[in-house]
């Protein structure tokens, strides 16, 4: 079945990085388009960015461009997000989905940036 296991959260402080993965199994990942999402407390799901299943194209929202980096190692079946820069606002749980952002996705790894 299809497994999204995120990892990489933690605790850091304003303008430090994060680099969160997301490994998947149970389906050919290099054939979806995937997504790294975030909910922050009492909000609603948040699109971050998307790569396309070959990693030739990605979009980030209009917040986090020029900070965060989505990229993907379809020889490992493992999503990534390159987290610089990050602002309090930035503060949620990220999920990684696949295909569109209400696919199937993991527990969610949770980001807290405060000083």
């Amino acid at each position: 079945q299809v497994q999204l296991v995120e990892s990489g959260g933690g605790l850091v402080q304003p303008g430090g990085s994060l680099r969160l993965s997301c490994a998947a199994s149970g389906f050919t990942f290099s054939t979806y388009n995937m997504n790294w999402v975030r909910q922050a407390p009492g909000k609603g799901l948040e699109r971050v960015c998307s790569i396309t299943n070959d990693g030739s194209a990605t979009a980030c929202t209009n917040s986090v461009k020029g900070r965060f980096t989505i990229s993907r190692d379809n020889a490992r079946n493992t999503l990534y997000l390159q987290m610089d820069s990050l602002k309090s606002e930035d503060t949620a749980v990220y999920f990684c989905t696949r295909g569109g952002v209400d696919g199937p996705r993991g527990q969610g790894t949770p980001v807290t940036v405060s000083s």
